[in-house]
C-alpha cells in the first residue's frame, strides 16, 4: 500500500472549543489508484485532504497515524511536513483557479518553486515540465504568461502541473473539476488519469461533491457524513449496487440522463447532517435515515460487509448476517 491513514481525526479551534470535523477515520490506497470521496458540503471531505498535506492553524491533529510508501507522515508538525510536500504529498486546492499569484508569471512561479525544494537538476525538472504541457496541450508560451491571462481550464491544468512537477506519491485533488464547463472537466479529469498512468503520481485522492465525475476517473468511493466514512467499495460497486442508506439517497438525488427537469423532479434527502461542534450519538445518519431502527443509537463499525466493500450500518449489518447464516444453513 502507498498511503495508510489509521484512526485520523482532526479538529478545528474554536472559541467553544474544539470542532471535530475528522473522525477517527481510516483508508488505505494502493500504487496507482485513484479513490474519490465524496459527500455533502460539510461532510469533512475537503478537512480529510488537507490534513494529510497542511495543518492550518485553525486545524489539529488530535489522533491517529498516516504512512506514505511506508513511512510516516508527520501531519502535526508543519516544520517536518515542509520538504515532504509537493514531493510525497501535494495537494490541488479547491479553489485551484485562484491559487496562483497574479503578480507573478508562471515561470517565475515554477522557478519559485523548485528554488524553495533545493532542487539541483533544474535544468532538467524544467525540460520535463515544457514535455508536460504539451502533452496536455498546453503551449510552452504559458510560462511567460500571468495567471489572469489564461482561461479557467488552462489554469487548473497549470495548478495540476506544478502540483505534480516533482511526481509526490500521493496527490489530492480538491474539487478540481469545478466552475469548469462539462468539456473541460472531462479534459481535467483525464489528465489526472494520464499522470497516474505515466507514473507522475503513485496514487491520488478526488475530492468532490460530483459523483458522476468519479464514475469516470475513480477506481474507488468513499462517502463520507458528517466526518466519519459511511461507505467505500469500488466505483462500479457504489455506482450500480450501494448499500448504505445515505450513498444510496445521494445516487437517487442525481438528475437522470436525458430526462427533463420538467418531466421529473429530483429527489432530496430530508432534513440537514448535524451539527459538528455537537454530533449525535450514534449513527449521525439515523435522523435522517428510513431505515433508523432502535440499535443506530450505538455507533456502526465501518466493516468489511464483502471483499473490498466497507459499510458502517447496522441495517447492513443485520442482513449481512442473515444471508451468511442463511447460506450456512444450506451448506448444513
Amino acid at each position: 500500500m502507498s498511503v495508510n491513514v489509521q484512526n485520523l481525526s482532526v479538529a478545528y479551534r474554536s472559541r467553544l472549543g474544539d470542532v471535530t470535523a475528522v473522525d477517527d477515520v481510516s483508508f488505505s490506497l494502493a500504487d496507482g489508484e485513484i479513490m474519490g470521496l465524496a459527500g455533502e458540503s460539510g461532510s469533512g471531505k475537503s478537512t480529510l485532504g488537507n490534513a494529510l498535506v497542511f495543518l492550518d492553524p485553525r486545524m489539529k491533529a488530535t489522533g491517529g497515524k498516516v504512512t506514505v510508501d511506508g513511512r510516516d507522515l508527520p501531519i502535526a508538525d508543519n516544520g517536518a511536513m515542509r520538504h515532504k510536500r509537493m514531493t510525497e504529498v501535494s495537494l490541488v486546492p479547491q479553489y485551484a483557479m485562484s491559487a496562483l499569484t497574479p503578480t507573478r508569471k508562471i515561470g517565475r512561479l515554477i522557478n519559485d518553486l523548485l528554488k524553495s525544494h533545493h532542487i539541483k537538476n533544474r535544468d532538467e525538472v524544467l525540460t520535463e515540465l515544457k514535455r508536460r504541457l504539451a502533452l496536455i496541450g498546453l503551449k510552452e508560451e504559458v510560462l511567460g504568461k500571468y495567471s489572469f491571462e489564461l482561461s479557467g481550464g488552462m489554469r487548473q491544468r497549470v495548478t495540476i502541473i506544478m502540483s505534480t512537477l516533482l511526481n509526490p506519491s500521493l496527490l489530492i485533488a480538491d474539487e478540481v473539476t469545478s466552475a469548469l464547463d462539462v468539456s473541460t472537466q472531462r479534459a481535467v479529469g483525464e489528465m489526472l488519469l494520464e499522470f497516474r498512468d505515466r507514473g507522475y503520481v503513485k496514487s491520488a485522492i478526488a475530492i468532490t461533491h460530483d459523483l458522476s465525475i468519479l464514475a469516470q476517473i475513480a477506481d474507488s468511493i468513499a462517502i463520507m457524513y458528517a466526518g466519519r466514512l459511511a461507505e467505500r467499495a469500488p466505483t462500479s460497486v457504489i455506482v450500480d449496487n450501494p448499500l448504505h442508506p445515505y450513498t444510496q439517497a445521494l445516487l437517487n438525488s442525481l438528475p437522470e440522463v436525458g430526462v427533463r427537469h420538467d418531466q421529473a423532479l429530483l429527489t432530496g434527502i430530508p432534513g440537514r447532517p448535524p451539527s459538528l461542534a455537537n454530533p449525535p450519538a450514534g449513527c449521525r445518519f439515523r435522523e435522517r435515515c428510513p431505515f433508523a431502527f432502535d440499535k443506530c443509537t450505538q455507533t456502526p463499525p465501518f466493516e468489511e460487509i464483502r471483499p473490498g466493500h466497507l459499510v458502517a450500518c447496522w441495517k447492513v449489518s443485520q442482513e449481512q448476517t442473515a444471508v451468511t447464516a442463511g447460506a450456512g444453513q444450506e451448506q448444513a
